[in-house]
């Protein structure tokens, strides 16, 4: 029995080590023809730039050529991976910092297309009325048409003062659409706050910056989102274009105790990772609201599926935008630089959003309000009337002031059908728990 067991063990051992010999070969066998294709295709290259350097018609210059080739060699791979110029590299570190010379406006690659992701709130190219989903076709008369997305972003920064002209496409407008906007010095606060009816915290995130995962703490703190008093909490992260990763991965631990935040899977090991919330005991124990829409994108759609799928927030308003690429930024030795998509990234459940999007829990398309007629009627009350009696009054309060804060609270609400149904639905929550 032991020289038969010898025997088959012998056997097994050989027939293994025949296998692990075929992969290797074959492993060698694939690689090799990739590699001969590839040396193939670069000998092929180098004939074609010799030729240009040797007979076009005009003497050119090998950096230039050489980086358009490369340039139309990333554009084949994706409308978010590119190669930027020394110049171009240094206006994307800037993005980051939240200080820039612009129009305030986030765009994308869609169909070979430079497209408007969103405006920002308040900066030159929002109060023009350019909105998400533009498509610009000019900038100062030069057609768009072969630019990359840094060539776009290059044309629409400048010194604070001058003037761009952008021409846009808009679905629904049977013409183009030309605005002249004034540049001016883009500071972004990426976080605004308030509290709305005394116990409903309201925070904005406009996009992803350095700085916050700081601001958000701030506002947490100011709006008291730790008290027990606070009845619910509207996360608004409508035409939220996104941002920096590790931000969006620390804004959403700053809500959730425990759970996967995020996953992305590439083709390298270092693509591959899996991000976890912490409990640090400060996290917001109110229910949340999260507002979307469709310029809702990467980094927003982050902090949305991860707070969705940890059962932590409802998700209202229109389906997000769907960027479910992860891109890497690689500093090369002449001070370009190439941004490159290296994973697509999962939401907890394991979804891709990926040209998905996420869909909203409580779907609420966004109504334009209507203009309010100058001769509507005032709305009277018994304190309004002659010779009323008195209501007793409380210490401490100015009913003057809390009216002219009802109001503007109104007219927010007034303008703005999803954050108003967010409230209600944070208010009937409290209501029903009550019963």
């Amino acid at each position: 029995m032991k020289i038969q067991f010898n025997h088959k063990r012998g056997l097994f051992m050989s027939v293994l080590l025949a296998c692990a010999l075929l992969i290797v070969l074959m492993g060698h066998t694939a690689a090799s023809a990739a590699g001969s294709e590839t040396y193939k295709n670069l000998k092929l290259f180098n004939e074609v730039l010799n030729m240009v350097e040797k007979n076009y018609v005009e003497e050119v210059d090998p950096k230039v050529v050489i980086h358009g080739a490369i340039q139309g060699m990333i554009k084949s791979l994706d409308p978010h991976s590119t190669f930027m110029t020394a110049e171009q590299y240094k206006d994307l570190q800037t993005d980051t910092k939240g200080s820039f010379s612009g129009l305030g406006i986030v765009i994308t690659m869609q169909d070979e297309v430079v497209t408007v992701v969103a405006p920002i709130e308040d900066k030159p190219a929002f109060i023009a009325g350019v909105k998400a989903g533009d498509k610009i076709i000019e900038i100062d008369g030069e057609t768009t048409k072969n630019f990359t997305i840094m060539d776009a972003v290059h044309k629409l920064r400048g010194e604070k003062g001058t003037k761009v002209t952008i021409t846009v496409t808009r679905k629904g407008e049977d013409k183009s659409i030309p605005f002249d906007i004034i540049r001016d010095t883009i500071e972004i606060k990426s976080v605004k706050h308030k509290v709305y009816q005394g116990d409903i915290g309201y925070i904005r995130i406009s996009n992803f910056q350095e700085t916050t995962t700081d601001e958000l703490g701030a506002a947490l703190t100011e709006i008291g989102a730790g008290e027990v008093s606070l009845k619910g909490l509207v996360l608004d992260l409508r035409n939220n274009p996104g941002g920096l990763l590790g931000q969006a991965v620390e804004v959403s631990d700053a809500f959730l105790k425990s759970g996967v935040i995020v996953s992305s899977m590439g083709r390298t090991k270092s693509s591959r990772r899996v991000s976890e919330a912490r409990d640090d005991g400060t996290e917001p124990e109110s229910p949340i609201v999260i507002l979307i829409n469709g310029g809702t994108a990467s980094a927003a759609e982050i902090v949305s599926g991860a707070l969705h799928d940890n059962k932590r927030a409802i998700l209202l308003g229109t389906k997000t935008f769907g960027k479910g690429s992860v891109q890497t930024i690689v500093p090369l030795k002449d001070g370009s630089a190439l941004k490159l998509t290296i994973a697509k990234y999962y939401t907890p459940d394991g979804e891709s959003i990926q040209a998905k999007g996420i869909a909203p829990d409580i779907f609420v398309e966004y109504v334009q309000p209507a203009a309010e007629a100058k001769d509507k009627p005032k709305q009277i009350r018994e304190k309004d009337l002659d010779g009323h009696i008195e209501g007793e009054k409380e210490e401490g309060i100015d009913e003057k002031e809390v009216d002219e804060k009802a109001g503007r609270e109104m007219a927010d609400l007034k303008k703005d059908n999803q954050l108003k149904n967010a409230i209600d639905l944070l208010r009937s929550w409290d209501v029903f728990k009550k019963m």
